[in-house]
């Protein structure tokens, strides 16, 4: 077996949890009890995969993975659009694994590629207690957060792996952020209003959500720009992963990228 099927083999289990539906700004749409189950057949080289979401069931088995999924070797991964196309609906999910609590969040955009909805996913395995984290606050992101990125290609040529700093400051004119990677260094500045931080220079906005949760989005992807999906989770107040999705400015994915960051 790969090491792509492998790492699809550390989601083994019965995870119950809810699927929550959000507006782009936040607002609950629908709450629905969720349990999906992966179970190994053949020795682990066939998943059957259970999606049980309110009264809805779908089961699934595959020996294989598609063209638009990606795997971590901890388990954490992403399945979205491999393209960027007028007149289709895109998208990505991004799902982490800590322990036994997992987070998956989807984003969705509509056929006139405007940022349409989030589904949040959060889920623990059966037989252990359902612990969550608080609603992420901005207070919570600022500081100084020193990590390691691993960037995984569609194309499978060798990862990359570089260490990323990021700063996050508040004061009266708003929030700015510091990246540093890779002998780069990009600064930004951003207003935050309730539970959203926009970037207006780029009209890309960060929303905060349950669980630790955060969303990075543009508000319209723009065919012929290059862009990224991100999604973020701060497991606990001193760790954090994100993950992002590139895409160049012919639309293609190019790039699925893992961030696990400290604040310092």
């Amino acid at each position: 077996m790969n090491s792509q099927w492998n790492a699809l083999l550390k989601n083994l289990g019965e995870w119950e949890g809810s699927f929550t539906r959000l507006s782009p700004q936040g607002e609950l749409l629908e709450d629905l009890p969720s349990v999906v189950s992966f179970s190994g057949l053949n020795d682990n080289q066939t998943i059957r995969q259970i999606v049980r979401v309110g009264e809805d069931e779908k089961v699934l088995e595959y020996s294989s993975l598609g063209k638009g999924i990606m795997f971590f070797e901890d388990g954490a991964f992403s399945q979205g659009s491999i393209q960027l196309a007028p007149f289709s609906t895109f998208g990505a999910e991004f799902g982490f694994i800590h322990g036994d609590r997992r987070l998956r969040l989807v984003q969705l955009f509509d056929k006139n590629l405007k940022l349409d909805r989030f589904t949040l996913i959060r889920e623990h395995l059966a037989g252990t207690p359902p612990i969550q984290n608080p609603v992420l606050t901005v207070d919570a992101l600022l500081g100084k957060w020193v990590g390691e990125a691993i960037t995984i290609y569609p194309d499978l040529q060798k990862p990359d792996s570089y260490p990323i700093e990021m700063s996050l400051q508040l004061n009266h004119s708003g929030l700015t952020q510091s990246l540093s990677f890779a002998n780069r260094t990009i600064s930004s500045t951003a207003t935050v209003k309730d539970s959203i931080i926009l970037f207006e220079q780029t009209q890309v906005q960060v929303l905060l959500l349950a669980d630790g949760a955060s969303v990075t989005s543009p508000l319209q992807a723009q065919l012929g720009q290059p862009l990224f999906l991100e999604v973020g989770w701060l497991i606990n107040p001193n760790l954090r992963q994100r993950m992002f999705r590139s895409y160049n400015n012919k639309g293609e994915w190019v790039s699925l990228t893992l961030v696990t960051e400290r604040k310092v």
